[in-house]
């Protein structure tokens, strides 16, 4: 088959492309985006042609686009036009996870990372297919099963047909759809209802102890948990723990991930190996080697500058991974860099991202993204809001890179799900 992909540089299309690509498709690719995005990398590795003006002309191709995407788009006008079979991304998705036996990962925070942990882990053991939002995908015609990062915004999860559903958390976000968290419980209570056979839950998140579930799988750091974690340490290299399964020991388990979120996200693939009957000892042995999911606490060195690139654009999120930088660097000052995403969320949660970000011992705020939502639709909201609140915080742009020189002996932590990147970059050429 022959597919157009609207918006193929997004994070999640990018590796929908690649997937359908994996399984024998034909892919052509349309971005507005004409610079080069990380997301990308594993499409040009396919060599899939990638157009950003309007000089591809349809013919009986099937359409697959990104929600950010409208029918008054130029390439969605050409493709209504034509008459042509149409998916939105999350749609095409759900069509895969009806062919597969599907294990859909969920949850506010973590969702990337476990996912790729598990694609990680399964892929070197039994063969896995896999979609993840970080742009990564994989497919092979003879894998039974398939692991989807499942998100929440807008429902889009409930076009998906799970075997087995994982949720890591669940906490108000999304708030331009979601009334309140009320409304997202809800919404992750008709995912286990669609779920066929197993549900793993994080037990230590209290609003995931809310939702009713038939012989649930939990895992925590509590000990009233199916799956826990003792004994926890770390040093620069691993982080080390003890795991339990229904209280015998399952293995020492040691990790190049930093911070408690991160132990459970791996507690979450111990519980779903275990409940597939995976040799303990490959599990084990693999979740020693997973080095972690793009621009998730991604971590580089440039000339002594420790520079992490991270994803976080919740306060939860934020807090986490200021905290994982204190557990790895306890020497080390922290100067981070947040570039927040959507209007509706700094006005929700400014408070809450200030709090988190004064966990730093400097912070540097960027103004807010502009995407889906109107600027003048929420006047008086700006970064300024939590900048403000934050002792010894200052603005900062994508082009102020010699402004972050003094802070060089500092762990540099940039952290959005947009183009923050770009400040990084323009870092390092200084740096180098």
């Amino acid at each position: 088959m022959k597919y157009y992909f609207i918006g193929i540089k997004g994070t999640g299309m990018s590796a929908l492309a690649t997937i359908m690509h994996d399984l024998g498709n034909t892919i052509i690719g349309y971005d507005d985006y004409k610079d080069h995005k990380f997301t990308e990398d594993p499409l040009n590795e396919r060599n899939i042609k990638i157009y950003t003006d309007d000089s591809y002309e349809l013919t009986d191709e099937i359409v697959v686009y990104s929600s950010a995407f409208s029918n008054n788009h130029k390439e969605m006008q050409k493709a209504i036009a034509k008459n042509l079979k149409m998916y939105e991304y999350t749609q095409m998705v759900g069509e895969l996870t009806k062919i597969n036996k599907t294990i859909c990962v969920s949850g506010c925070h973590g969702k990337t990372t476990t996912t790729s942990f598990l694609a990680h882990v399964l892929n070197n053991i039994i063969g896995v297919n896999y979609i993840i939002g970080d742009s990564t995908g994989y497919a092979a015609k003879e894998n039974d099963y398939l692991v989807v990062e499942s998100c929440e915004y807008r429902r889009h999860f409930l076009n998906y047909d799970p075997t087995i559903t994982i949720i890591t958390n669940i906490e108000l976000d999304h708030t331009d759809y979601y009334k309140d968290l009320d409304d997202m419980i809800d919404a992750y209570q008709s995912l286990v209802n669609n779920t066929k056979d197993i549900v793993i839950l994080c037990g230590d998140d209290q609003n995931n102890k809310k939702l009713k579930v038939s012989s649930p799988v939990y895992y925590g750091l509590n000990e009233n948990n199916d799956v826990i974690a003792k004994n926890i340490t770390s040093d620069l290299e691993y982080t080390y723990f003890d795991a339990y399964v229904n209280g015998k020991l399952y293995g020492h388990i040691k990790i190049k991930l930093f911070g408690n979120h991160m132990v459970l996200n791996t507690l979450a693939v111990i519980a779903l190996c275990d409940k597939l009957n995976l040799d303990k000892e490959k599990v084990i042995n693999e979740i020693s080697t997973f080095k972690g999911a793009k621009r998730r606490f991604s971590e580089k060195v440039v000339n002594g500058t420790i520079i992490i690139d991270d994803y976080g654009h919740h306060p939860t999120e934020l807090k986490m991974s200021i905290e994982a930088c204190r557990t790895k660097y306890k020497d080390k000052k922290i100067c981070a860099f947040f570039l927040p995403n959507t209007y509706s969320r700094v006005a929700k949660f400014y408070k809450e991202f200030a709090e988190s970000l004064s966990l730093a011992d400097k912070a540097f705020i960027l103004d807010i993204a502009k995407g889906r939502e109107n600027p003048n639709d929420y006047k008086g909201i700006s970064s300024k809001l939590i900048c403000d609140l934050i002792p010894d915080a200052e603005m900062i742009t994508l082009e102020d890179e010699k402004r972050i020189l003094p802070y060089k002996d500092y762990v540099l932590l940039f952290m959005s799900c947009q183009n923050i990147y770009i400040l990084e970059e323009r870092l390092e050429k200084i740096l180098k």
